[in-house]
């Protein structure tokens, strides 16, 4: 028996209900979300103490416990996700690809950073400034364009037009001074991670 082929109509209302399900399978991944914002914030303003108060740089070190920290919660969050999801489709894919390459991203950008530093000295960390407020909210737009989720859009977009200002600002040799950057970044990342995160945990609790 030969294969009916879909119709366009027929197509739109598959793509649209493979969205809806991803969606709704989706909400409630605001935990993962949390954690890298609260995460974010607390070693950021940590850092940000730390430094005002001693002048010290070497405090600079303890960014790394967002990547040891977020590196080994978000496999194991993930994991239990999946048990409780089931069975992924494309749109699912899709997203995990997303947020599969800015890990990938942020692992390279700071092995880059890291052997600037160890072979020439050369102190190349705002960077990761950029990665984090470019390539980060730039995800999270995709991802909720591909959810139709306005609370990830709008997030990310307070933290791509930060990251763009960073950007510029490093462009032109202007300092990124702790007193004043580091509230700036933080606030990028409450409004691109913490809030939406609870819009999602909140929207999750209502389809319980």
């Amino acid at each position: 028996m030969e294969d009916r082929k879909l119709t366009e109509r027929e197509s739109l209302e598959v793509i649209t209900s493979m969205i809806a399900i991803t969606r709704k399978r989706y909400i409630g991944d605001g935990r993962i979300m949390l954690m890298w914002g609260y995460l974010t914030v607390a070693v950021s303003a940590l850092v940000w103490t730390l430094l005002v108060s001693t002048h010290n740089p070497a405090w600079n070190w303890l960014w790394y416990l967002i990547w040891i920290v977020g590196g080994t919660l978000t496999p194991i969050m993930a994991r239990k996700e999946e048990r409780e999801k089931g069975v992924r489709n494309y749109s699912d894919t899709l997203s995990s690809r997303i947020w599969s390459t800015v890990g990938f991203s942020a692992i390279a950008a700071t092995a880059v950073c890291l052997a600037f530093l160890l072979a020439k000295g050369i102190d190349t960390w705002s960077a990761m400034f950029v990665f984090a407020l470019v390539i980060v909210p730039f995800a999270e737009i995709a991802q909720g364009i591909v959810i139709k989720e306005t609370s990830l859009i709008a997030g990310g977009a307070v933290g791509l037009l930060t990251g763009l200002f960073t950007t510029a600002c490093i462009a032109g040799h202007v300092a990124l001074n702790v007193t004043w950057f580091m509230p700036v970044f933080i606030i990028a990342f409450v409004a691109m991670m913490i809030v939406p995160g609870h819009i999602l945990n909140r929207k999750a609790r209502r389809q319980a």
